[in-house]
């Protein structure tokens, strides 16, 4: 088994790679979604050629797709180390942490307490913040205004025996930081409450150990993975009890469906194979094997890879005295997803100079409205985001540099 990327396997497996209206181009902006494999492609083109109807009746076509979402399921809980049963697919993660949002309401009482963190993306944070117009407490772990931090300690004050659940981002889609979320989950099951966890900016860059990170709710959309449009949602056992069941009423016994307002998306559940098939194909490229290691040894790839193109652009920007890096110059405990701001210019112009350099790159406030206020950063002009995952080249990212270079 090898540990170093091997990048022409993997951009080998992304049309967008070949694709000749894009040649030249170094993309920038995974964290708002990424590239599809070809994996994925592929069994959307089978599903539409071949069963786009209803799954689970006896004709052999819709008994495929059936079989096909079953397996969704399946493969996607074995990644992330849960049982079947607790894994949902949504719409998106923005409609299913307002789903979430119903369930809770429904099982608290007025004075019963959320704490949601300072850092989370608008879709783990307004859902939960609008409960007070029910009566319930909703209490921010407020981020530190320099860094862009969470504090354990910070949170420690604020849990109570009234506090039914924290709603946490594992990394953010600005400050990047890894959260230690195993810490977290600790201190809020010692509270007698549950831990619920926004993934979204993390599982691009290996989907996690769940059952090892003690989440209790698990959320992220694998539009951003590779794959196709929707949301992933996890749901432990032991967040049952303050949940009320929000599918149709024959559907509430069912664990695929009891926190799905709407019927399945069948084609986009199925579809999602692919992303595991990808996964597969690259531990296998690299000479692993099919077993129970396969997810952590992926993780371990993307993690290594992107590490080293990551500490060459936070370098290079912590080099710079007119730019401000948004979160930690630590590469070994952020995302690649590195967002800044500038003294000279304002983003939108950075954003459209490095477009006409052939750098897709993001600018705006990226759904962080509340951090960027607190970390006394307009969300009218927002920030600059250079987002990238491991089948991102170093030319790419010299390319960016260079780029920054002549703009500023």
């Amino acid at each position: 088994m090898t540990t170093a990327l091997d990048l022409d396997f993997v951009r080998q497996q992304f049309p967008a790679f070949s694709e000749p209206s894009l040649e030249g181009q170094a993309f920038f902006e995974n964290a708002g979604g990424s590239y599809m494999c070809q994996q994925v492609i592929d069994r959307f083109h089978t599903i539409f050629h071949e069963r786009k109807l209803q799954p689970y009746y006896a004709f052999k076509a819709s008994t495929d797709l059936g079989n096909e979402m079953d397996q969704a399921h399946q493969r996607m809980a074995r990644y992330l180390n849960v049982p079947t049963d607790e894994v949902m697919f949504g719409p998106s993660t923005s409609q299913n942490t307002y789903v979430l949002a119903q369930a809770l309401l429904a099982r608290m009482s007025p004075g019963d307490g959320i704490i949601v963190s300072g850092q989370e993306h608008e879709a783990n944070a307004g859902v939960w913040r609008r409960l007070t117009s029910h009566g319930m407490r909703v209490l921010v772990w407020e981020a530190d205004p320099i860094t862009g931090q969470l504090d354990l300690n910070t949170l420690a004050g604020l849990l109570d025996d009234r506090i039914t659940m924290v709603a946490m981002t594992h990394c953010s889609n600005l400050v990047a930081e890894i959260n230690p979320v195993r810490k977290v989950a600790d201190m809020v099951h010692d509270a007698n409450a549950i831990l619920l966890v926004d993934g979204v900016s993390y599982c691009p860059h290996g989907l996690p150990d769940i059952d090892a990170l003690g989440a209790d709710i698990y959320l992220f959309s694998s539009y951003k993975t590779y794959g196709p449009h929707q949301g992933v949602m996890v749901i432990r056992k032991s967040a049952h009890a303050v949940l009320e069941p929000q599918s149709h009423y024959f559907n509430r016994d069912i664990p695929s469906k009891w926190m799905v307002p709407a019927g399945p998306d069948h084609v986009q559940i199925a579809a999602a194979n692919g992303m595991l098939d990808y996964f597969d194909a690259l531990d296998h490229h690299h000479g692993g094997t099919d077993d129970a290691m396969r997810p952590r040894r992926v993780e371990t790839l993307f993690h290594q890879a992107e590490r080293d193109n990551l500490r060459v652009l936070l370098d290079y920007l912590g080099n710079r005295n007119d730019l401000r890096l948004l979160g930690s110059n630590d590469p070994d405990n952020r995302a690649p997803t590195v967002s800044f701001t500038s003294s000279r210019l304002s983003a939108t112009d950075i954003g459209q100079k490095l477009a006409a350099q052939n750098i897709m790159a993001g600018v705006g406030d990226f759904y962080a409205v509340r951090l960027l206020e607190t970390m006394g950063v307009s969300p009218e002009d927002g920030a600059v985001r250079l987002s990238f995952v491991h089948y991102t080249s170093r030319d790419e990212i010299n390319q960016a540099i260079a780029a920054l270079d002549d703009i500023l």
